[in-house]
Formats: C-alpha cells, structure tokens, sequence
C-alpha cells in the first residue's frame, strides 16, 4: 500500500501533496515520493542480492472506466521474452470469471514511462515479469453473458484468491513453459520512449531499442488462442 495518506483523505490517484505516485518511479524523491523512494530501494537490493530470485512484480490499481480485471505488460525486442509474459494472465483468465485477457494490453508509451511496470520492466532481467492489474471500480461481465455484475468486496478478495491460485499453476506448469508455443500477447503501436533504462545486471534487462527500429520483429498473433 504506497498512498496511504492520500487513501486515508479519500484520494483514489493522488497522495496527501497531489502526487500521482505510479508516475514517479524513475526519479522518487525520499521527500515527496518516500514511500516509492523506500520500495524503489528494496527491490533493488533485492535484485541485486545473489541470494534472492525476484521473479515477479505485479502493481495492483483500480480503474475509473474500464470493466472486469485485466493487466497491463511491457514490450520486448526478445520475442522469447515478449511471449512468455501472456502466461501469467493467460491462466489468470482461466481461474477468474472476471479477468479479461483480451483488454490485457502491452505497451511502451511515454506517457507510461513513470509507472513501476515501465521502470522495473527495464531495470529487472529476462528472469521476471512484471506487470499492472488493473480492476474496475463499478462492475465485470462474465464470458458468455452481457449483463453487468457489480464489484463487491468479496468479489476482489476472490479475486486476489484466484491471483495465488494462478501463482500455483504458473509455477506447476514453470519447466513446460520452455516447450510450449504462447499465445502473443496484444500489442500497442506507441512510440518507444526516447531515453535508455537503468541497467544493473544481466544482458537482456534494458530496452534495446535503435533509433531505426521502426516495426517490431515479432510476428504477432491472435492472442485469443489458447496454449
């Protein structure tokens, strides 16, 4: 929970000085962002621990006007990497009635470039995945159905259950991963953002983008099919 004074004034977005923290991960500032400042820190040390496998980084946020569950992920010119990412949410969509794999979206735009997802997404190697699961305010509709049912709080806690439980599948299925064939994920045409990220170790943890790189190389899928 990293906006605890702006949730206890009733801010959804902002914290207690108006700050949107989730675009401040870059640069936070101990005396403006601390919360993000302090988390920042610790998962760096984390990663950089030889003893500590991070493996995955998921921001939890409610959303203003979409309906049902969904996540957003990064980009990768690594299409291994690019693919491997649709698993996670793939099986979320399995166990959870209310997630929708196809408002999941992945993308490198600059207006998002602030977001954990972006930033850890370029520090943190091809060993992890990180993402943004967004859940509507108001309400989700069930596969096969048109009407609306409304969010209740039991209805989050279930979701969060069935987010472990898929946790469990993920790394029952982890030495198959390798042998399957992904679906791709759906991808958004935005332009790369016109910085580098920072890297810390490994050879495929920053964003390799040149400047003559136009067109993904992946060759892209419907990402409704199944495994």
């Amino acid at each position: 929970m990293l906006n605890p004074d702006g949730v206890y004034l009733g801010n959804y977005r902002c914290s207690l000085m108006g700050f949107d923290l989730n675009r401040h991960w870059l640069d936070p500032s101990p005396w403006a962002h601390p919360t993000l400042y302090g988390v920042k820190q610790l998962i760096i040390q984390m990663y950089n621990d030889p003893k500590t496998s991070l493996e995955f980084y998921i921001d939890i946020h409610a959303h203003s006007t979409m309906m049902n569950g969904f996540m957003y992920g990064n980009v990768f010119e690594d299409e291994e990497r690019f693919q491997r990412q649709a698993i996670f949410p793939k099986l979320l969509c399995q166990n959870a009635e209310d997630f929708s794999y196809s408002s999941t979206s992945f993308n490198r735009d600059a207006v998002k470039a602030g977001t954990g997802r972006r930033f850890l997404g370029g520090l943190l190697d091809h060993t992890s995945s990180c993402y943004t699961l967004e859940v509507s305010f108001y309400s989700y509709i069930s596969g096969g159905t048109t009407a609306a049912v409304p969010y209740t709080e039991e209805a989050y806690m279930k979701l969060g259950r069935n987010v472990a439980r898929t946790f469990l599948d993920y790394y029952r299925l982890d030495p198959m991963v390798e042998k399957m064939a992904i679906p791709m994920p759906r991808l958004r045409k935005e332009r790369p953002p016109p910085y580098k990220y920072p890297l810390r170790r490994g050879p495929t943890s920053s964003y390799p983008i040149s400047k003559g790189d136009k067109k993904s190389s992946v060759n892209h899928k419907d990402p409704s099919n199944s495994f």
